[in-house]
């Protein structure tokens, strides 16, 4: 009889474990409710508190004013930035798992628009190699038709890479240890957002400062052969759209470190639904990460004084134009120069400053 409900008990307990296993119960937040609050107040930060909007605002005046293909990629860089907090933390987070406890759907999405924010800066960061290492062929091949294209394609390409994430395995609450499909996703998700980007910028960005290093050695030289007045030539310098390219993969790659290692580490030492402190560590990569999303508004106001410029809110005024009478000989009668025709030329006055 005894071995009867030994045995009960036996298959009753491995019951228990493959229904845990299986239904995936969910695992304890190590921080309690401060996720809700960061991520809340990074969301209010990010779109409804205008740092974003405001920051598309700026880009959409200078792609319009400049007709550079350089802010038509910093505004898809924005757009994309905006699709990742709408998607991943109010879609992902705040609704599914803080407001409805629920676990949260593993939609293509959420990866798709986590890719396009960040393959967006590829295209910014090949823009600017041309630009400083080849400028007669930037001249060819970059204006803002040609870089929407691209923009078009990178998104595209996004959205079908999303695709094969529908089978992500949330690590927050998988108790059982990873399979070949998780290792594969990971993988494939680590080489997408972090491994090729990187392995880019690092390339393209170490070739512009080599270029510029070069060119700064150059002007010594000439300024050497070409005697005193040559030595009064302005040196250049690190130029604006360059420092902010830097600034922005530098930013890239500092705030998803942690996470590209949070994961490989639960990958093959020590599972996130197991021990507490890898689920921290989990955690405040995953907030690091996201900060991403919102940073990108501070370093352009940092590095650019057109972008601080275009944020200020322009005087509305309309420009006030009047026409003017001037003599022209007519070019049908050459001979008979008391034929005169009179001509308006449109002259476009500023705007009268307002009296405070």
């Amino acid at each position: 009889m005894s071995q009867f409900f030994h045995g009960l008990h036996t298959h009753q307990m491995l019951y228990i474990n493959v229904y845990d296993s299986f239904f995936q119960f969910p695992s304890t937040c190590v921080l309690g409710f401060f996720p809700v609050i960061y991520y809340s107040s990074l969301l209010c930060v990010g779109v409804p508190g205008t740092l974003n909007i405001l920051t598309a605002v700026a880009l959409s005046r200078l792609a319009a004013r400049t007709k550079k293909a350089m802010h038509v990629y910093l505004l898809a860089l924005t757009g994309s930035d905006i699709l990742s907090q709408l998607f991943i933390i109010f879609v992902g987070f705040l609704l599914e798992t803080a407001v409805f406890h629920r676990l949260p759907a593993q939609i293509p999405d959420k990866f798709a628009a986590n890719h396009a924010s960040i393959w967006a800066t590829v295209p910014l960061t090949v823009d600017r190699y041309v630009a400083l290492c080849h400028p007669l062929l930037h001249r060819q091949i970059s204006y803002p038709a040609r870089a929407w294209r691209i923009i078009t394609v990178v998104f595209f390409l996004a959205l079908l890479s999303g695709i094969p994430f529908f089978w992500w395995s949330d690590m927050w609450r998988v108790a059982r240890p990873p399979t070949s499909l998780d290792s594969a996703l990971i993988w494939t998700h680590v080489t997408i957002i972090y491994f090729l980007p990187c392995s880019i910028f690092l390339v393209l960005n170490l070739l512009i400062i080599h270029r510029l290093q070069a060119r700064q050695r150059q002007v010594p030289c000439q300024d050497e052969r070409g005697g005193s007045g040559a030595r009064l030539a302005p040196q250049r310098r690190l130029g604006k759209s360059t420092a902010m390219l830097l600034a922005i993969t530098s930013a890239f790659a500092i705030l998803w470190a942690p996470r590209t290692i949070v994961v490989i580490y639960h990958l093959y030492v020590s599972s996130v639904h197991k021990d507490w402190r890898v689920h921290l560590a989990y955690d405040l990569s995953n907030m690091l990460a996201m900060l991403n999303t919102a940073v990108n508004f501070f370093l352009y106001c940092f590095v650019s004084k057109p972008f601080r410029a275009a944020t200020k809110p322009s005087p509305h005024h309309t420009n006030h134009v009047t026409f003017t009478l001037r003599p022209q000989i007519n070019p049908l009668y050459p001979s008979s120069y008391c034929l005169i025709s009179l001509s308006l030329h449109p002259t476009i006055h500023p705007p009268i400053p307002r009296s405070p």
